[in-house]
C-alpha cells in the first residue's frame, strides 16, 4: 500500500535503487557507523538481503519520500505465533529518517503507517526494539503509545 499525506510525503515499498539511501540513513549515527559498510559501490550483500526481503510475502520495507528524495525507512514484519491463542504479531525494525528531515513528522508518518498495516494484518499487537542508548527514540516511541515491557537480549555473531 502507497501513502501519500499533504502531498508532501509519499509513504511507499522501496525499490532495489533506494538500497544506497537506506544503508546511509542505517548508518548516520553512533552505532549504525560502527556496523554499516558505507562504500562506493556498496557491498553486494546489501542487496542480496533487499532482493530476500522483497521475495518475502511476511516482510514489507518502505520508505519516506519527500519530493523524490528517500527521507526515512521502516521494515515492518507479520509473525505469526503459538502464543496469545496463535496470534500474529507485528515486528518494527530499522526506522530511520534522514538526520535534516528529522523532527517534521516523518517518523510518525511512518509509524502511524506500520500501525495501520499491523492492524489490517490482524496483528495482535506491534513491537519494535530500540538500543538502551537510544534516548530520544524512547521518547518518541512512548509519544506514540509504544509501552516499556520486555527487556531485550542480544547476541551477535
Amino acid at each position: 500500500m502507497t501513502m501519500t499525506i499533504a502531498c508532501l510525503i509519499t509513504i511507499r515499498p522501496a525499490r532495489r535503487d533506494d538500497v544506497d539511501a537506506i544503508v546511509a540513513m542505517l548508518a548516520d549515527d553512533h552505532l549504525g557507523h560502527a556496523r554499516e559498510r558505507l562504500e562506493e559501490p556498496l557491498p553486494a550483500s546489501y542487496y542480496q538481503a533487499f532482493d530476500a526481503i522483497a521475495r518475502a510475502s511476511d516482510i514489507e520495507l518502505v520508505v519516506a519520500e519527500e519530493a523524490g528524495r528517500v527521507v526515512g525507512c521502516l521494515q515492518l514484519c507479520i509473525l505469526p505465533g503459538l502464543s496469545s491463542q496463535g496470534a500474529s504479531r507485528a515486528l518494527v525494525e530499522d526506522v530511520r529518517v534522514a538526520s535534516d528531515r528529522r523532527s517534521r513528522g516523518i517518523g510518525e508518518l511512518l509509524l502511524q503507517w506500520a500501525i495501520g498495516e499491523a492492524r489490517a494484518k490482524r496483528a495482535a499487537l506491534i513491537e519494535l526494539l530500540t538500543h538502551e542508548s537510544r534516548v530520544d527514540a524512547q521518547r518518541f516511541y512512548g509519544r506514540l503509545g509504544f509501552a516499556r515491557s520486555h527487556v531485550g537480549m542480544v547476541m551477535r555473531f
